[in-house]
């Protein structure tokens, strides 16, 4: 009802209803008048079909579907952001536990290298004393062979001096002393 009110102080006030003319404002032969009445009974049959509150009703139900929509899409960023704090921090321990992994391998890396040269030093001081030992044994091999064949040669120049020195008179003479020693040193 205040509506009609209001719309009919406005087209009081308008400048249509000074309009003079031969046959005033309230004649059908009046256009302004004709689209007065034609207005005023479209709003009578808005209003009669309840128009302005099924419309209010659709625009109530969609400010609620959009309120929704609004708290809905707000828990969605709440979570999105809860996401990614939870996967930023996953991806920061990860970082750390990559960190640690790599530091841990180098300090193994380290170890086996500090390792791998002691054993290396080890094994060659290990083969250095076999060689010495192997050198040393052939050095004394071949002192002994020099010796056993220089006393088999000296074997051979006696038995030859001797043999041509040797007669039958220092023969007997050689085997007299040679059993008088022999006595000596068993009694």
């Amino acid at each position: 009802m205040r509506f009609i009110f209001t719309a009919l102080l406005a087209l009081s006030a308008s400048p249509a209803l000074a309009a003079g003319g031969e046959y005033g404002f309230f004649s059908l032969r009046n256009t302004d008048f004709v689209v007065l009445i034609a207005f005023l009974i479209l709003v009578g049959i808005m209003l009669y079909l309840k128009v302005p509150s099924s419309v209010g009703g659709m625009l109530d139900k969609r400010a609620v579907a959009i309120k929704s929509e609004l708290d809905e899409a707000k828990a969605l960023r709440e979570e999105a952001q809860s996401l990614l704090a939870s996967y930023e921090r996953k991806q920061k321990e990860v970082a750390e536990q990559a960190e640690r992994i790599v530091a841990s391998a180098k300090d193994e890396a380290t170890n086996a290298a500090a390792e791998a040269k002691a054993d290396i030093a080890t094994s060659i001081t290990r083969r250095l004393a076999a060689a010495e030992e192997q050198i040393a044994s052939a050095q004394a091999a071949a002192i002994k062979d020099v010796r056993d064949q220089a006393v088999v040669v000296a074997v051979a120049a006696a038995k030859d001096v001797i043999a041509k020195q040797m007669d039958a008179k220092s023969a007997g003479a050689l085997i007299d002393d040679s059993i008088a020693t022999v006595a000596d040193k068993l009694h």
